[in-house]
């Protein structure tokens, strides 16, 4: 085992893209908390929780960090969104 757990946190959205809005919401909130893995963010449907949608694209960042915009942003990967510190 890793020693890791995971909180799951059930929330009702209307759709997938209403879901991963949310999720991007409490992730960044979250962030503020050593304890938070914002990046590793993913959404699933109530009756398929196997199938999970990620929220970041997280890819590695030239010096370590991950990028944490939308999984399908547009541009190059970044850290920040808005003066939003992530």
């Amino acid at each position: 085992m890793s020693g890791r757990y995971v909180v799951h946190l059930p929330v009702v959205a209307s759709d997938l893209l209403g879901a991963q809005r949310l999720a991007r919401v409490v992730a960044r909130w979250a962030s503020m908390l050593p304890q938070a893995d914002p990046g590793e963010t993913t959404v699933s449907f109530e009756d398929e929780q196997g199938v999970r949608h990620r929220v970041f694209c997280d890819l590695r960042l030239p010096g370590g960090g991950r990028c944490l915009l939308g999984v399908d942003h547009d541009g190059a990967c970044a850290r920040r969104l808005g003066g939003l510190r992530l």
